[in-house]
């Protein structure tokens, strides 16, 4: 009786008993195995030859990927450390809200750029910075846990930038004191270039400057 052998009976025997190609080493050149690429037949040997090299490209360009989000980490780091030696050097208090948002400007490439605080100090009331908030948006910025990104759906807020009606989209960042409910400002970013703000990007960057904006202003409250 002819014992009969499926390939996944082979495969399991060939899975179980490792030692088989060493023990019958002359297959290894006798086994025809046909190649993804142009159709060619191969060796065994030189089939696990052709996975190694695909596995090897495959994790080059994964290094390759990792060297440029680490250079462009180190870039932004640099920028951000910049900026906030910027709001360091700010001559007085109400320099403030011009350093911060021209260095976002400047140093960050964000091509619109502004603020408002609520509850200033009675020598800050009369800056630009402190000019009337509707109640709606303060209650809007209230229920900012994160920074707000997107396409600008007529936000009061982008109303505050420069040439506002060119912006496509935009970042709103709550200005708070560490886990305050309460907001007391807001920090707007707005760029003509729908991409540049989309509901899909991550914020913690974006969370990183409220912080630091939110520590830097918070002495011109009242």
């Amino acid at each position: 009786m002819t014992l009969q052998l499926d390939s996944t009976t082979v495969a399991h025997y060939l899975e179980d008993n490792p030692q088989f190609f060493e023990e019958h080493a002359e297959l290894l050149a006798k086994i025809r195995l046909s190649s993804p690429l142009g159709g060619r037949t191969l060796s065994l040997q030189e089939r696990q030859m052709d996975v190694m090299r695909e596995k090897i490209k495959a994790v080059e360009l994964r290094l390759a990927a990792l060297m440029r989000i680490g250079q462009e980490n180190d870039a932004l780091a640099d920028k951000f450390q910049a900026w906030t030696r910027s709001l360091l050097l700010a001559r007085n208090d109400v320099d403030l809200p011009h350093v911060l948002v021209d260095g976002l400007r400047t140093i960050f490439g964000v091509p619109h750029a502004t603020l408002r605080i609520w509850g200033v100090a009675e020598a800050f009331s009369h800056t630009w910075f402190s000019a009337d908030v509707s109640p709606d948006a303060r209650i809007f910025s209230n229920g900012l846990t994160a920074p707000f990104c997107g396409p600008n759906n007529d936000f009061e807020a982008a109303a505050w930038l420069d040439d506002a009606p060119t912006v496509e989209s935009i970042a709103i960042l709550p200005l708070r004191m560490e886990e305050a409910p309460e907001a007391f400002g807001l920090l707007v970013l707005g760029s003509p270039d729908p991409e540049r703000f989309t509901t899909e990007m991550a914020t913690v960057f974006l969370s990183r400057i409220a912080g630091t904006s939110s520590a830097a202003l918070s002495c011109l409250l009242d």
